[in-house]
């Protein structure tokens, strides 16, 4: 009989991490290089997307969430809502201030 706590370790092979942090650099570089382009309002909106996409790319693999379990990507999941809904609140009281009018 096992441990209740115990949870298999699913290995990963040294490709996943080769391809993943080669992904990760050429992201870096798209980065890089979109920052040369004038996209006007959206530069911030594209540079924000690669990192969502490079951070999603770092949890999943580097810190093994895709081979966790549900409970566990259940807890991962509700910290980024809980950052989401504390950025919310700091972007609605940012907004909402009447800069420079005083």
């Amino acid at each position: 009989m096992s441990e209740p706590t115990a949870n298999p370790h699913h290995v990963v092979g040294p490709k996943v991490y080769l391809a993943i942090g080669g992904t990760l650099l050429l992201l870096t570089g798209a980065t890089t290089a979109i920052s040369f382009v004038e996209l006007g309002v959206f530069n911030a909106v594209v540079a924000l997307a690669i990192a969502v996409i490079k951070a999603m790319l770092v949890v999943l693999f580097f810190m093994h969430i895709r081979y966790s379990s549900k409970l566990l990507k259940l807890t991962v999941a509700a910290g980024f809502f809980t950052f989401l809904v504390l950025i919310s609140m700091v972007m609605t009281d940012y907004i909402s201030r009447a800069w420079g009018l005083w």
